[in-house]
């Protein structure tokens, strides 16, 4: 079983390079669901870790995943940077404003990549499970290598049965990978109906406490944030070698 760890600087790449990853989905902001990661931090980590994978999502902002022209304009800039600084692969995905693929905007994207690894991410858990099934085939004639998806669930390992009908209309023609909310527990029904890949960003929360009288505007900042954590990352790791 291959492992993808999303993370968000290089503490967390030099994890997952430790405890077995086949790669990394180096983002930015995973508060926000991951962003776009800047140059810096993709130098960064190659620097850590140079022979690990990276691909790299390509999200210039949260929320839905409709792109107008300007949007688009960025995301093919971005990822022709990424693919000159020495990324691996793309994380992309563009949908319609009615939940449908983007397959035009997907094309734009997958043209800049200039022959890196391509995946698409959980925007395709926007459609319904009859169009995502059917979506499969198609991304993969367009140059998608790899689907990330829950199957439409709020957990991926509630939506095993989607994923594995995905699988079976990739007929091979490109991996399926589980993701969303997975819990190691669930590695071994995944294995079970035939997907190789799982996506997880094995993560805790920092919560800093402060000291000391605060001014009205620190009161009211958040001060938490995302880190990889070791030890979940290290049980991940154990696990899928069990299984692999």
């Amino acid at each position: 079983m291959f492992l993808e760890f999303a993370v968000q600087d290089v503490p967390g790449a030099e994890l997952a390079a430790t405890h077995g990853a086949a790669r990394i989905e180096l983002c930015c902001a995973l508060q926000l669901g991951g962003l776009t990661p800047s140059q810096g931090l993709l130098v960064s980590v190659l620097l850590a870790e140079p022979t690990l994978p990276v691909h790299a999502l390509i999200r210039p902002r949260p929320g839905d995943y409709v792109y107008d022209s300007a949007a688009l304009s960025l995301m093919v800039q971005e990822i022709k940077q990424l693919h000159d600084g020495g990324a691996t692969g793309v994380v992309i995905g563009a949908l319609t404003p009615e939940d449908g693929i983007d397959y035009a905007a997907v094309e734009t994207m997958i043209a800049a990549a200039q022959g890196m690894h391509i995946t698409f991410h959980r925007a395709i858990d926007h459609l319904s499970l009859d169009n995502a099934v059917a979506a499969v085939p198609r991304l993969a004639e367009l140059g998608v290598q790899r689907i990330l998806s829950s199957g439409g669930a709020a957990r991926a390992g509630e939506g095993v049965a989607q994923l594995a009908a995905m699988h079976a209309s990739a007929a091979g023609t490109l991996a399926i990978m589980a993701g969303g909310g997975v819990q190691i527990a669930d590695f071994s029904t995944f294995r079970a109906v035939g997907l190789n890949d799982v996506h997880l960003s094995a993560k805790r929360t920092i919560n800093r406490p402060t000291t000391g009288d605060l001014t009205a505007s620190a009161s009211v900042e958040d001060n938490s944030y995302y880190t990889t954590d070791a030890e979940l990352i290290q049980r991940a790791g154990q696990t899928a070698l069990a299984l692999s």
